[in-house]
């Protein structure tokens, strides 16, 4: 890896950065103080992406798209970690596995999406499985040349917006000398279908504004049609096209930290105490010394992961890696900021307070810090033969 950015990249960057800045900051305190996101401000940010180029730009040019690299798109995504959740939405970025779309779905669902004229929402989690994706109750059976879906997700964002999903559900089971095994299999879904139905999710502490919808089928019929890859080749898809998506949860845990680094930055070189600014004081710069440098560590072995990715290399362990310690890092430096400004940092008249909250679900989604380390020392040791 190349250590420092080329024109184009630092170009990208600068570009989302600047996106940002001007169409999802001026909208975070009103998402922030409603919990909800304006449809006219939807669309305008959902237009103006397509308008600058960067709607679906994690989509090859073979379907109209920007076709960034990995480590193009982790910038992007890097950029957008700075803003609201719930606005930059709206940017644009359908699931990578929408690729998966073979005849009438190409139509249907991939290139719709791809285009901005639907939107998807990828629906994985429920109740009682959690990060256990095998132990998934939500199952289909045939009947009559279709599949019959019953059971319910929850913890499914964007799923107010959506006008599809692609569900993973549990469609047979095997006995295996661990015991049984589900066999799993990824269906589309339109927004209503007879007998689903989506509703409002719990109250999160974290981006509010990005809900978390419930989804509950009963005897919810699908055609074949409606399959997504393979009949139980649900796992296969996944780790094709649903690889690297943690990097996005790392690449916008940098983004946003950057952002906080900013607000504390700036306020210990202009708050006074005793006489001086408080940045001049061991306790306070020592602080800003290691909130930079865990930063930079942050992005380097995020940027690093999806570079091998790009080469094509093995990038499981890195790819956790990078997730682990982005979000962790994140929650270190936003307390950091917290404790620089004092007590006017747990005031909502900062945004501080919303970060600190913000930061604590990245640590929990797209597998827990728990799931990573799990992976990362699963890889260590299997290379031992252990």
């Amino acid at each position: 890896m190349l250590y420092g950015l080329s024109a184009e990249q630092d170009m990208i960057a600068q570009t989302v950065r600047s996106f940002v800045e001007k169409e999802i900051y001026p909208h975070e305190e009103l998402v922030e103080r409603t919990g909800e996101v304006p449809a006219e401000i939807a669309q305008q940010i959902k237009q103006k992406t397509l308008e600058l180029g960067f709607y679906a730009c994690n989509f090859p040019e073979s379907v109209g798209c920007a076709g960034l690299s990995n480590m193009d798109f982790a910038l992007v995504e890097r950029e957008l970690g700075r803003g609201s959740m719930a606005l930059n939405h709206f940017f644009g970025r359908p699931q990578n596995i929408l690729m998966a779309c073979e005849g009438d779905q190409i139509d249907r669902y991939l290139m719709p999406a791809v285009r901005g004229e639907r939107m998807d929402a990828l629906a994985m989690t429920e109740p009682g499985a959690g990060s256990d994706i095998r132990g998934m109750k939500c199952s289909a059976h045939r009947s009559g040349g279709d599949w019959v879906v019953n059971g319910s997700k929850h913890f499914i964002s964007g799923a107010d917006h959506a006008d599809f999903f692609i569900v993973f559900i549990a469609t047979g089971e095997d006995q295996t000398d661990k015991g049984p095994k589900k066999r799993i299999t990824a269906f589309l879904v339109d927004r209503g279908a007879p007998g689903f139905s989506v509703r409002d999710g719990y109250k999160s502490v974290s981006h509010r504004g990005y809900k978390n919808m419930i989804l509950e089928f009963d005897d919810c019929r699908l055609p074949e049609a409606q399959v997504l890859g393979e009949v139980d080749g649900g796992f296969e898809v996944m780790n094709t096209w649903l690889y690297a998506t943690r990097i996005t949860v790392a690449a916008m845990s940098v983004g946003r930290a950057r952002r906080v680094f900013d607000y504390a930055l700036n306020y210990a070189a202009e708050r006074e105490q005793f006489g001086q600014i408080i940045g001049k004081f061991q306790g306070v710069s020592f602080q800003l010394a290691d909130m930079i440098t865990e930063i930079d560590a942050a992005d380097l072995l995020t940027l690093a992961a999806a570079d091998r990715l790009d080469k094509v290399l093995p990038a499981n362990r890195e790819i956790a890696s990078a997730k682990l310690y982005a979000s962790e890092m994140l929650a270190r430096v936003t307390d950091a900021a917290i404790q620089i400004h004092g007590g006017m940092g747990l005031m909502n008249d900062y945004p501080l307070e919303r970060f600190w909250r913000d930061a604590r679900v990245e640590r929990i989604w797209d597998g827990t810090s728990e799931i990573q380390r799990h992976i990362i020392s699963r890889d260590l040791l299997r290379a031992l033969g252990a």
